[in-house]
């Protein structure tokens, strides 16, 4: 089995990652073709290139970012059988892995390329005024979403902490709004809000364990609305750290295969650590998409 590997040049420095990257798959006898992207638009070509190839297996050198642009490389190609997703962690956002228990090493990681272990994964499809993506791991809007703006703005020392940080940074210019989360015609969500959040993994935020009931072979999402008034945030925060937020009074979850989040117009929405745009999606499973290496 031969592996097509790319590597995002923005996780860390780029010679560096292509040489250890080389490294630790060949020790392991590995059979890999390696590249380096040049941009998210430049990920979509190389896996179709792979795709032409014959290769069905992909792996990213990167955090989660890296891995929502090889997923929606892989989901605009046509396949007889869902593809395969590895992530070699790199940088500083790699909160997927967590729901598996993988190693956060490259090095270490790069050993389960050599397995034969694989994992059924839902994906997810969000649709809005940007258009449609898919989502491994987690979808927000509100002010977690602006929160990732500056978290992207921080220096790359302070590493897994940048989005925590970030959080607190922007709650005090957020401001409540009313929100729904529609997941049927009879079964909804609405009330003032800060923020949404659709999981399909368990951790998010540089290791917050979000939604600690999820899973990602279950063809449902999690479904999570935080609640005003902003200063509530200090009471929920430190509790979704240890995945003990769900039964917080601020917080509202329903499972479903679909939501329709209905926000204001301003509001960012953020998946997998990328901005897409602003105001009201529809999040949709698309079950056993891929196949992740574990």
């Amino acid at each position: 089995m031969k592996w097509w590997v790319i590597v995002n040049p923005s996780a860390g420095r780029p010679k560096e990652l292509r040489q250890r990257t080389d490294a630790a798959l060949s020790a392991l006898g590995v059979d890999f073709d390696l590249h380096v992207s040049e941009s998210p638009a430049h990920v979509a070509e190389l896996v179709a290139r792979g795709r032409d190839a014959g290769v069905t297996s992909f792996a990213g050198v990167g955090g989660d970012g890296t891995a929502h642009l090889i997923l929606n490389g892989l989901m605009q190609q046509q396949w007889d059988r869902p593809p395969r997703l590895a992530l070699l962690p790199a940088g500083s956002g790699s909160d997927f892995i967590r729901t598996f228990a993988l190693p956060r090493r490259l090095e270490d990681a790069a050993a389960h390329l050599a397995t034969d272990d694989w994992y059924p994964t839902d994906v997810l499809r969000i649709e809005g005024t940007f258009g449609e993506r898919y989502v491994l791991n987690a979808v927000e809007v509100g002010v977690g979403a602006a929160a990732v703006t500056t978290a992207a703005r921080m220096p790359r020392w302070v590493g897994a902490k940048r989005y925590a940080i970030a959080f607190w940074l922007a709650l005090p210019f957020f401001r409540p709004a009313q929100v729904t989360a529609r997941v049927s015609e009879r079964k909804q969500v609405a009330g003032t809000a800060i923020a949404v959040i659709v999981a399909n993994g368990q951790f998010f935020g540089g290791g917050m364990n979000i939604a600690p009931r999820a899973s990602v072979a279950d063809g449902i999402v999690d479904v999570q609305v935080f609640s005003g008034p902003r200063r509530k945030a200090l009471t929920v925060m430190p509790r979704v750290i240890r995945g003990m937020h769900l039964r917080h009074k601020n917080v509202r979850r329903m499972t479903a295969e679909k939501v329709r989040i209905e926000v204001p117009d301003s509001w960012p929405i953020e998946a997998d650590g990328e901005l897409l745009g602003t105001g009201s999606v529809s999040v949709t499973v698309v079950p056993a998409a891929i196949e992740f290496k574990i």
